[in-house]
């Protein structure tokens, strides 16, 4: 399954916006068996590789499950640069013109997106 960049800043935001959800919290109504293989693949690359995520692990008979999933301090620092749709429209624009990206470098450019905004507005040279 490949990373999908808009799913993982929707999923983000969703967690964000829930008191410590569940993996089943998550799931829309009468979802698939892909929508579930799709959201728990994501959660665990969230947490067991990225960082983005803590939860607490619980395996059934379907597979891994989380629970008292919450943002790490690094999933707030990465939701914040591309929060804003418009800021993260420029931010996937700009990697693929450049035909590669890591997170690293979609949160550098999203954060030097901010950062001209901020010069705009305040007229402070960052």
């Amino acid at each position: 399954m490949q990373r999908d960049m808009d799913y993982v800043r929707e999923l983000l935001l969703d967690i964000e916006g829930k008191e410590r959800p569940g993996l089943k919290d998550l799931l829309p109504v009468n979802a698939g068996n892909a929508e579930y293989l799709k959201l728990a693949e994501h959660l665990r690359m969230l947490v067991d590789e990225a960082g983005f995520v803590s939860g607490i692990p619980a395996h059934n008979l379907a597979g891994k499950n989380w629970l008292d999933l919450r943002l790490t301090w690094q999933g707030h620092d990465f939701l914040n640069s591309v929060r804003d749709p418009e800021t993260w429209v420029k931010t996937k624009k700009g990697a693929l013109a450049a035909g590669g990206w890591t997170v690293d470098i979609l949160k550098d450019l999203a954060k030097g997106f901010i950062k001209k905004q901020l010069e705009e507005h305040t007229g402070i040279k960052l």
